[in-house]
């Protein structure tokens, strides 16, 4: 596949640019380059660092800063809404930033929802955890959630396509692993050309870079647990990747093979990212509840969870309507 450079990447940039500048002064501050037509890959983020920022634009919005990085040059931001729990990236010179500490957010929703997700220790066992952080939502309907592991086979566009059925603009999060965006780009082309058209809106949910996996190695010494792994380049190098290819991270973190351990835990706390788990893998006969965080895997690697997916839309056994992940914290 050919590799987007990021010079290339840059001036696709500023066309996006020159196009906000013509709008209000809010609207010259949002950076929302469209993806690109071929992969571009992570070094065109550069600098890409955590951050803790408390922020004033001034027209008087407020955001707190998670990241901050470079593109073509121009020096970015990752913006969190402590309240709303939702992302976006806009141009750091409108900004006025200040480092801050996690208790002048204590009373947020974001930090409560940090907070509370790394201190749920799911199934303790010996040397892991088992799908710790947020596993339920408070909502009348359900929270739907896929994950992008590598995979050799397929995007099962079926899975979305059944999910937009439900209606314009249905929520569902994707987990996405760096090495499946790689190789499945025309895949995720594709998921974001049905973003565009509002057939659904996907939230992107940290899944790792690499999604380690040992087939038969045991759960303490699997996934993230493997010998070596770096955990914090692991959940950056991800971000950096979704952001060169066009699209916003969101607050949300899922261990591969839900297991994780309580440093693990922290690891993602200490980048300011939600545990997330499920409270209804399909394929592993969980059955969904209101409020359930509902788990299938539309990488083609467990066509069990969609069939189950499909039954129980089917049966009326979902509860509806599909909620956005953004929701389910208190």
């Amino acid at each position: 596949m050919t590799r987007l450079r990021p010079f290339l990447l840059a001036a696709a940039f500023a066309l996006c640019a020159a196009a906000a500048r013509a709008g209000d002064d809010d609207a010259a501050c949002q950076w929302t380059p469209a993806a690109p037509e071929r992969l571009a890959y992570a070094d065109a983020v550069a600098d890409y660092r955590s951050t803790f920022q408390a922020c004033r634009a001034a027209d008087g919005r407020q955001a707190t800063a998670i990241r901050t990085m470079s593109v073509g040059g121009e020096r970015l931001l990752l913006l969190a809404d402590p309240d709303k729990l939702t992302t976006r990236i806009e141009r750091a010179a409108c900004w006025t930033c200040s480092e801050t500490d996690e208790a002048s957010l204590a009373s947020t929703r974001m930090m409560r929802a940090i907070e509370e997700s790394a201190e749920a220790p799911g199934l303790v066992h010996r040397g892991f955890l088992r799908n710790a952080g947020l596993v339920h939502g408070d909502a009348p309907g359900a929270f739907v959630t896929g994950d992008l592991c590598p995979s050799l086979k397929p995007l099962d566009r079926g899975f979305i396509d059944r999910v937009a059925a439900e209606g314009p603009h249905t929520p569902v999060a994707l987990s996405i692993s760096g090495l499946w965006l790689t190789h499945h780009f025309a895949d995720y082309r594709w998921l974001v050309d049905q973003q565009a058209k509002g057939a659904v809106d996907i939230l992107w949910v940290n899944h790792t870079y690499h999604h380690p996996y040992a087939r038969g190695a045991p759960d303490a010494h699997n996934f993230l647990l493997e010998p070596g792994v770096d955990a914090d380049a692991e959940i950056l190098e991800v971000e950096r990747l979704l952001i060169a290819n066009g699209q916003t991270p969101s607050l949300f973190f899922r261990f591969p093979g839900l297991i994780s351990s309580a440093p693990l835990m922290q690891a993602v706390r200490r980048h300011h990212l939600v545990s997330l788990g499920a409270d209804a893998w399909l394929a592993l006969d969980q059955r969904p509840k209101t409020g359930s965080i509902v788990l299938v895997h539309p990488n083609g690697n467990e066509p069990l969870g969609i069939r189950l997916f499909e039954r129980d839309l089917a049966r009326n056994a979902l509860p509806l309507p599909f909620e956005p992940l953004t929701a389910a914290p208190n």
